[in-house]
């Protein structure tokens, strides 16, 4: 191995550690020359604290081998060091639901997306940001956020990202509206939530894609909200206009900002990139190019690169 060649570092979630198909990819990009060092986490915390001390040690490349939950412990660590701080940041698919790397086109194959992060040229992207945290996919409220929270971990398991789906139609018909209002830049006004989605991905909850036109290279979010039904009818025509996104209709609007504020009557249950939080006044902006990721040159979610003349 070059001792000269980068110093490039995989965060392992510590429920991952043991996948014998991951430590042969590792294996096979040594054999191959990179200098790859890898950390296990252990606790809560860790992959933040490893994101940081891996831009104090010089770090070209930071790979995250985890679910959505320890990639944003990352990004929030990565976040804490100046610009010219931050490596590059690579994603493993190895959590539940993986909304971040589906929507990025990253390989469900670790050797593949290890490939990918090792090989892939950094790209900048913006960061959303609420408060003191930041998050690169999504932030839900409402009912989307309630199936997260409320979906045991052991279902999760073992039906993956159909444990939502599941949890949501158990739920869907007991769950109350949350009245909030929102303001954005050219626009405000009050709606009975049923669910609020701010994202910069293109999918949260398991798959469930959600905001078709994002970009996370194109300093806007984006914003659906649904209002809640109150019939079958209403039911099957809000789920006919989630299917017909980015067109809005009479319970579904979509609509892009580069920031917005929402100030509920009561704490929001959220969840950002699949972490639970309750807030009920929220201001989310965003920090354009704020990260330099590794992703596939044809990645949906980036913008596609001028031709050569």
């Amino acid at each position: 191995m070059n001792s000269d060649s980068p110093l490039l570092r995989l965060l392992v979630n510590g429920k991952s550690a043991q996948s014998p198909v991951l430590r042969q990819a590792v294996e096979t990009a040594r054999q191959q020359g990179a200098r790859l060092e890898v950390l296990v986490t252990w606790e809560a915390g860790d992959a933040g604290k490893f994101a940081r001390q891996a831009g104090a040690d010089g770090v070209s490349r930071l790979l995250v081998a985890g679910g959505d939950g320890t990639v944003n412990e990352a990004v929030n660590g990565l976040m804490r060091l100046s610009r010219e701080a931050r490596p590059a940041l690579g994603v493993l698919p190895m959590g539940t639901a993986n909304d971040l790397a589906t929507g990025l086109g990253i390989p469900e194959d670790l050797e593949a997306a290890l490939s990918l992060s090792l090989d892939a040229t950094p790209h900048p992207v913006d960061v959303l940001r609420l408060g003191e945290h930041h998050f690169l996919n999504m932030l839900s409220a409402g009912f989307g956020a309630e199936i997260t929270a409320s979906t045991p971990k052991t279902l999760k398991r073992l039906l993956g990202g159909g444990a939502y789906s599941l949890m949501g139609a158990l739920k869907a018909w007991r769950f109350r509206p949350c009245p909030a209002r929102l303001s954005w830049p050219g626009g405000e006004g009050h709606r009975e939530l049923f669910l609020l989605a701010i994202g910069n991905g293109a999918q949260a909850g398991g798959g469930q894609r959600l905001s078709p036109l994002a970009r996370l290279d194109d300093g806007l979010l984006e914003v659906l909200a649904v209002r809640q039904f109150s019939s079958l009818a209403g039911m099957r025509q809000m789920l006919a206009e989630l299917r017909r996104l980015p067109a809005s209709g009479d319970y579904v609007e979509y609509w892009q900002a580069d920031r917005i504020r929402v100030m509920a009557d009561q704490p929001l249950t959220l969840t950002l990139d699949g972490e639970p939080h309750r807030l009920a006044h929220l201001e989310v902006g965003l920090t354009p190019g704020a990260i330099d990721l590794l992703a596939p040159r044809d990645c949906p979610l980036l913008t596609p690169a001028a031709p050569s003349p």
